[in-house]
């Protein structure tokens, strides 16, 4: 097999992040969780409302998501870690399919800045993975907890007959909170305090910020 040049990989990863940001990308084809889920009562035009603007932040979470693994799989170091990362963003590519459709479902839109936010996380995951692979892998956990903690808000904030979007939020969860245990299990090391506690929190809250209103 031909060893790609970086122009090569550039070109892969451009191609990926048009098939993240504009069309499908390719998953573990898992099933959806919402797949046969059946609402106890009709969603109100703001709830579908409510709802649409959480699953848009979630949508462009997961593209966030992307662009970090592509990037932290280009400049990994050990084989095992890309193997690990490329494997996370294809799960990742599952919760991306199934927001995108639960969007579609509502009414919704998908947010105006998801190339940014792909860019910007594969810029960051790049620059972990040339760091090291133990601080890429740390920053791989504290990204999941971030996930975790507006998933978390989100799944309380949804009305108690949500039951497909309660289904699609907590399989989420549940993946999210898998990789950061097999990040830190691979020999992940824990961020510095200030990364912890004030940069991840503030990129964290842009995002979401943003993605609910753009």
């Amino acid at each position: 097999m031909r060893t790609l040049s970086l122009l090569d990989k550039i070109l892969v990863e451009i191609d990926q992040s048009l098939r993240v940001v504009h069309a499908t990308a390719p998953t573990t084809e898992r099933p959806n969780p919402a797949k046969g889920v059946q609402e106890t009562a009709p969603l109100s035009d703001e709830e579908r409302q409510l709802i649409s603007k959480l699953m848009r932040i979630n949508h462009t979470g997961e593209v966030s998501a992307q662009g970090l693994y592509r990037g932290q799989a280009m400049t990994a170091n050990r084989p095992d870690i890309k193997e690990q990362m490329d494997r996370a963003a294809m799960e990742e590519n599952d919760h991306l399919n199934w927001t995108d459709k639960r969007l579609q479902e509502l009414g919704g839109r998908k947010s105006l800045l998801n190339p940014f936010f792909y860019w910007g996380s594969f810029a960051i995951g790049a620059t972990a993975g040339k760091i090291g692979d133990k601080w890429s892998l740390g920053f791989v956990k504290e990204t999941e907890d971030q996930v975790i903690k507006h998933l978390e808000e989100h799944i309380n904030r949804l009305p108690a007959h949500a039951l497909a979007d309660m289904a699609i939020l907590q399989k989420m969860k549940a993946d999210e909170m898998h990789h950061g245990d097999v990040a830190m299990q691979s020999g992940g090391a824990k961020l510095p305090l200030p990364v912890r506690k004030l940069l991840m929190p503030l990129m964290s809250k842009v995002m979401t910020k943003s993605a609910y209103y753009v």
